[in-house]
């Protein structure tokens, strides 16, 4: 699976397989509970109607009663215990608290349980077949029963006192016979007293309606709905229809980004293949876009590199051509000297370009080390002025014609010294390079001086040499670079310098600068940098 839409749309499938089989328990234990409040809801007026009737009985009428309602309902009554009745903690508690319990027994059979009175923990039990008839013609008993105790005028409050009462899972009414909504011959059979039942309008309900004979009144109960549970296959519909609408989506919004990422591996491989130049457009602000940004600079990073590595190349091979020269033309005059003098001559001229070989090789290695990645800097407190002195004493006597001296030197207004911190080898060799280099160009005289701040330090040394043109200030710290003009190849060096002296600022982050001198005329080379360096 190569494909990005392919791997996102596995795992979403996945866990789509997965919700659905949670789906599929939870709609199955989402069933049983409603079908257990169906039960309990359509139970609930008729068991607590004749719990109530029991309450103020005594054991022989209670006993009286529950055999004709035995009789005439055709449900199986009986009175018993609560630890008779074997429920558990949590049906018992409901019990207690006046509700219904409803077991089922069967696909339409239940036992139902009602407590006849707290006082005297009697629970009723009735075994129904037939749940939502048997106890519609109970209810239609019961009521029947309960109403013609009451003058006729009184019977519709006393039903909305027992709808009230008695909590009826369904709808009770007394209406009279032309309200009605049935056809001729169950009208008539209703006016005879009988029990019909109708279906609703919609053909999900039905309606029972019993006549109350003797009275205007007909006895209406319903609409009664069937418990329909949810189909599994509707939860399966659902999945599929949510499955291809989330591939869709996610197939929209992948392709444009697999699209992008086959852009850049494109890219990359026509970078690979030595074009260079090749660049991937950055639209967007999100992860693709500032990758591309990323792989673009990587790119430019990469072809800066592979130019000064080709301009590096060029620059040595013509460094090493002259004192290659040299070193052969001295050979071939030793050869044919005819004195002890003259062969010392040119031993000491190949001596001379020995070390100059080997003063470019030590240069390169330096400037090589200083560009790659990130070197390990050992940053350490370092006393400035006392670093200045050390490069000044080693240097000056290298020209006798040319005074290093010190200039104006500020520590910090602690007073706790001119201390930085810094990498002493690596800024010891950008300060005595620097300070070579203003030696080599000057006339009579280099000051070196510093200012070290609570922040930052900066050291500047200056000479009064014939300095460097402003257009050619940024070019100077460019590797193997020397000036025609008033910096010449007579004054030496092999233009590297300037160059690991940039770098090893740069790896101090801070930075190296050129411009005019104020003092002395000539240039001003100047290092500024973080007095105290951040911690990895």
């Amino acid at each position: 699976m190569n494909s990005i839409f392919l791997r996102i749309y596995g795992g979403m499938l996945g866990v789509l397989v997965l919700v659905a089989l949670l789906g599929v328990l939870a709609l199955h234990l989402v069933n049983q509970v409603r079908g257990e409040q169906y039960r309990e809801r359509l139970a609930h007026g008729t068991f607590t109607l004749m719990a109530d009737n029991l309450q103020p009985m005594n054991a022989i009428d209670r006993n009286r009663s529950l055999a004709v309602w035995e009789r005439l309902l055709g449900i199986p009554l009986t009175l018993q215990t609560l630890s008779e009745a074997g429920l558990d903690s949590g049906d018992h508690s409901r019990l207690l608290r006046g509700q219904v319990v409803v077991e089922q027994t069967g696909p339409h059979a239940a036992k139902v349980y009602r407590l006849v009175s707290d006082a005297e923990p009697w629970v009723l039990t009735g075994e129904v077949q037939q749940i939502s008839e048997q106890l519609a013609r109970a209810t239609i008993y019961l009521l029947t029963d309960e109403l013609v105790r009451f003058p006729i005028d009184e019977q519709p409050s006393r039903l909305a006192a027992l709808k009230r009462d008695k909590g009826f899972g369904f709808d009770i009414s007394l209406i009279r016979l032309e309200q009605a909504d049935v056809d001729e011959d169950q009208r008539r059979r209703v006016d005879e007293g009988d029990t019909v039942m109708a279906l609703g309008k919609g053909g999900d309900s039905i309606r029972v309606f019993a006549g109350m004979v003797g009275t205007p009144w007909v006895l209406e109960i319903g609409p009664l709905y069937q418990m329909n549970p949810y189909p599994p296959e509707l939860l399966v519909l659902i999945a599929f229809l949510g499955l291809c609408f989330i591939g869709v989506v996610v197939y929209l919004l992948v392709r444009r980004l697999e699209r992008r990422l086959l852009g850049l591996e494109s890219a990359a491989t026509r970078i690979a293949k030595g074009s260079l130049e090749t660049r991937e457009p950055t639209a967007g602000a999100d992860s693709v876009g500032r990758l591309a940004a990323a792989f673009n600079g990587m790119a430019e990073h990469l072809q800066r590199s592979l130019a000064m590595q080709r301009e590096l190349v060029r620059a040595v091979s013509h460094e090493l051509r002259t004192p290659v020269a040299r070193l052969r033309f001295g050979l071939e005059m030793i050869g044919q000297a005819s004195t002890q003098e003259a062969r010392d001559k040119y031993r000491l001229g190949m001596d001379s370009d020995i070390q100059d070989l080997d003063k470019l090789v030590d240069e390169m290695l330096t400037y090589a080390r200083l560009e790659q990645g990130s070197p390990t800097l050992s940053f350490q407190r370092i006393d400035l002025d006392a670093l200045v002195n050390q490069v000044i004493a080693e240097l000056a006597p290298l020209r006798a014609n040319v005074a290093v001296t010190r200039g104006q030197c500020l520590a910090a207004s602690d007073n706790d010294g001119a201390w930085v911190e810094a990498e002493p080898r690596y800024l010891h060799r950008a300060l005595q390079n620097l300070v070579s280099n203003a030696m080599r160009h000057a006339e009579s005289r280099v000051s070196v001086s510093y200012q070290v701040g609570q922040l930052r330090c900066r050291i500047d040394i200056e000479d009064d040499g014939p300095g460097v043109p402003e257009s050619a200030w940024e070019r100077i710290f460019t590797p193997f670079m020397r000036l025609d003009d008033s910096r010449t190849r007579a004054s030496g060096g092999h233009g590297l310098g300037l160059s690991i002296v940039r770098r090893i600022i740069y790896w101090h982050n801070g930075r190296a600068l050129i411009s005019k001198s104020k003092n002395l005329g000539g240039a001003c080379f100047s290092l500024a940098w973080p007095r105290q360096q951040e911690k990895p």
